[in-house]
């Protein structure tokens, strides 16, 4: 396992914020965001708003959607080594 480096805590945000923060970066909407996946407009309100949690399966619709690596939604503020982020 010496080829792997321990993850370090960045920053501190919210899974919800990490969702907010990835889509409004690529400029969409909750509403275009709930075209992409599927998931109700109204549950990823509640996701960004961490009244709902994100669970792995909606993580990774989400991620696909918005192009990033599962991990950055359900661990945010971690950094990811550059292996898992390709």
């Amino acid at each position: 396992m010496n080829e792997f480096r321990p993850a370090k805590k960045r920053i501190t945000v919210s899974v919800g914020e990490s969702v907010r923060i990835i889509r409004e970066l690529q400029e969409l909407s909750q509403n275009e965001l709930s075209k992409l996946t599927g998931i109700p407009q109204a549950t990823i309100s509640a996701i960004e708003n961490d009244r709902v949690q994100l669970g792995v399966e909606r993580a990774k619709i989400l991620a696909r959607a918005l192009k990033a690596h599962p991990g950055v939604l359900v661990f945010p503020g971690w950094e990811l080594p550059n292996e898992a982020a390709a």
